[in-house]
């Protein structure tokens, strides 16, 4: 892990028995760009590779912890493209290779391949979410064994009805949201409220914001104090009976569609792999604001 990364944090508490990873690009909320997701993977090996550690918190700093993708800011443009800024990464791992092969290979590493690893990661991990968390953010808070939320927080996929498409790259949203509401989410772009997540089983524990950071370390201190060895199991029996359920096969079908519907948008647009305004969809940039996915609402409409 660089000595200075720009886009986590890394901090070691209670002598280094617990690790807080912070995404660091407050004023972008979060956004993933591929410096982030490189820094974020080495921050997480990083703990893992540590027998000290036992527990992990992975949050994000600023008003909310991520957006999910970053789809064009100046420094996602520059570590993209060809000359001295573009990002190592865009060199290797498919990189290089041309049309459909190219984004497979590159989201394959980094957004499907990477966010499977940290969720098998050999600490526990704890999410410590606040304010939205849309897309492929979700892909990293699920990358984590528990979720702490605020009470302001909401989750949400828009992929669907923003850009076309039939969700992000690590599709785990029917094992967390349950079948019918992922179904509902996806074909409406509307939010789940942190109580109804918490009703579903998605999060552990909802706190005020202000609390957030000070609560989140207080259970991860009460999971440290866990024979390691009895944490992993406990942690490795759960996910080895969702895989044995068809999750992780699932997870390889979906990251297929993903592709697949990616390769449909850019043989209609010139290369463009989503969506456009003439499809049907709003333009991301200025798209009406998330509505909270609420029974009331159709009540009301009846």
């Amino acid at each position: 892990m660089p000595q200075d990364p720009r886009f986590v944090t890394y901090e070691e508490l209670d002598e280094g028995r617990i690790v807080r990873i912070m995404l660091n690009r407050p004023e972008a909320r979060n956004a993933q760009n591929r410096g982030l997701l490189v820094e974020l993977n080495e921050a997480f090996l990083r703990a893992e590779a540590d027998d000290q550690v036992r527990v992990v918190i992975l949050g994000g700093l600023g008003p909310m912890f991520s957006s999910g993708h970053d789809l064009g800011s100046a420094a996602h443009r520059a570590e993209y493209t060809p000359g001295p800024d573009q990002h190592p990464s865009y060199q290797v791992n498919g990189g290089t290779r041309e049309g459909a092969e190219k984004m497979m290979l590159q989201e394959w590493h980094h957004f499907f391949a990477n966010t499977r690893r940290w969720r098998d990661l050999r600490k526990i991990t704890i999410a410590q979410v606040h304010g939205d968390v849309y897309a492929a953010a979700l892909m990293l808070m699920w990358a984590c064994d528990l979720i702490i939320a605020a009470e302001n927080t909401r989750f949400a996929d828009v992929v669907g009805t923003r850009l076309g498409m039939c969700g992000v790259e690590y599709f785990a949203h029917p094992w967390e949201f349950g079948p019918r509401k992922t179904k509902e989410l996806m074909l409406t772009g509307d939010a789940l409220t942190v109580d109804e997540a918490y009703q579903l089983g998605m999060v552990s524990k909802v706190f005020p914001e202000a609390e957030l950071e000070e609560k989140t370390v207080q259970f991860a201190r009460r999971i440290a104090e866990v024979p390691t060895m009895a944490a992993l199991l406990a942690k490795e029996a759960v996910n080895q009976s969702v895989d044995n359920m068809g999750f992780y096969n699932a997870l390889n079908a979906c990251f297929t569609l993903h592709q697949l519907n990616h390769s449909h948008w850019a043989q209609l647009h010139d290369g463009y792999p989503a969506a456009l305004e003439e499809d049907g969809v709003p333009n991301w940039r200025t798209a009406p604001p998330i509505v909270p996915s609420l029974k009331d609402q159709v009540r009301a409409q009846d």
